[in-house]
């Protein structure tokens, strides 16, 4: 079965679905719908399928939408064989489905800093704003260096896919920003979760 997925190149929220697809060996199985998502000009075919206009959304064979990319990924995950799951079901999952939401959390505070400074006109920036966002990140970050490390190594599941589209995310849009510096243990891990043929196949463009 193919599932059509309306995404943007640029993405880390698409980046994660294509990810697991590749983790889980069924990207093959998504065909990539173009779309001009944004947060100001919806596109109106992602509307009619999902009321939010946001990418990822993902149809089914009957258009069934499924979104968003915490769904879409789970979805992806039970196309594939139960063994290898990027979901475990065991006493850790809800760890797992935290951590996701951690990565989640932090992608979500570095859209707002990129709209604000790519979007937004100059003259209607909010540096307080700006600014409040940027420390989520960093705190974000700073949990995962710390509290969540042990599991983020522990396997390349679904939080730990999130947080390393985040990484990319962050290295994509705000290069100026030396998140590496005072977290070396996840600037190492992320290092080695790059060189994943997935995170290869993913980068992102635009």
């Amino acid at each position: 079965m193919t599932i059509r997925l309306f995404h943007s190149p640029a993405s880390p929220y698409v980046r994660k679905v294509w990810v697991a697809a590749h983790e889980r060996g069924v990207a093959d199985q998504i065909e990539a719908l173009p779309s001009a998502a944004g947060p100001v000009q919806r596109d109106a075919e992602i509307v009619r399928h999902n009321a939010s206009g946001k990418v990822p959304c993902a149809l089914l064979a009957d258009d069934e939408p499924v979104f968003d990319s915490r769904v879409i990924c789970a979805y992806v995950d039970s196309l594939a064989a139960a063994e290898g799951t990027i979901y475990p079901q065991d006493a850790s999952r809800f760890r797992v489905l935290t951590l996701e939401a951690l990565g989640d959390a932090i992608l979500d505070a570095c859209l707002l800093c990129r709209y604000e400074t790519a979007m937004r006109p100059e003259a209607l920036r909010w540096q307080e704003w700006f600014d409040g966002q940027m420390a989520k990140i960093d705190s974000g970050l700073d949990a995962l260096e710390t509290r969540w490390f042990a599991l983020l190594e522990d396997g390349f599941h679904a939080g730990s896919i999130a947080a390393a589209c985040a990484l990319g995310y962050l290295d994509f849009r705000f290069p100026e920003k030396d998140w590496r510096n005072g977290h070396p243990k996840l600037a190492a891990w992320f290092a080695e979760a790059s060189e994943r043929p997935s995170m290869k196949a993913s980068f992102p463009r635009g």
